[in-house]
């Protein structure tokens, strides 16, 4: 049996969701929403990294492209290498901020393969720790987050490696 989680930050994004039209990753990449409102980490040239508003642990990042593309087979080579890359930083950066002790990466595929948004790729990056629980469960059950994703965002962006 699920137990109620306090969150008042996903009501407030549950009342706006449907006020908005089109992609969230395309607003955030265009700079649609304003820097104190955005979940981006980091941006780069093809790419960038932004938190989850409905994280699986803190610091649950996805990687995707600027460009709205809906298919990992349509990546640019230079899209795919930064995306890489940004993985590759995304977990230098939860290393140094929150030290866990493993990560999943993936990419869900279509909405059988978990995708919540399907037209626009992404890759998760989700750190892990001894002890909590295996990736499935955390879907169907409660999973407490003790930071806000305004303060995991900041403090991600200070432990993102230079380029």
């Amino acid at each position: 049996m699920a137990k109620p989680l306090w969150a008042p930050w996903r009501l407030e994004y549950i009342e706006q969701a449907d006020e908005y039209e089109g992609c969230v990753f395309c607003r955030e990449a265009a700079d649609e929403i304003p820097e104190s409102e955005s979940l981006v980490v980091v941006r780069g040239e093809t790419a960038f990294a932004i938190l989850n508003k409905f994280p699986y642990s803190s610091g649950h990042l996805m990687v995707a492209p600027l460009r709205h593309e809906g298919a990992l087979e349509g990546l640019t080579d230079a899209e795919a290498l930064e995306l890489h890359r940004l993985s590759v930083g995304a977990l230098a950066a939860l290393g140094r901020a929150y030290g866990p002790d493993g990560f999943n990466l993936g990419w869900n595929l279509g909405r059988v393969a978990g995708a919540g948004i399907t037209d626009h790729v992404h890759l998760h990056v989700v750190p892990r720790w001894s002890g909590d629980t295996n990736f499935m469960p955390v879907l169907a059950d409660v999973k407490v987050l003790p930071e806000h994703l305004f303060a995991t965002r900041e403090r991600l962006r200070e432990a993102w490696p230079s380029r």
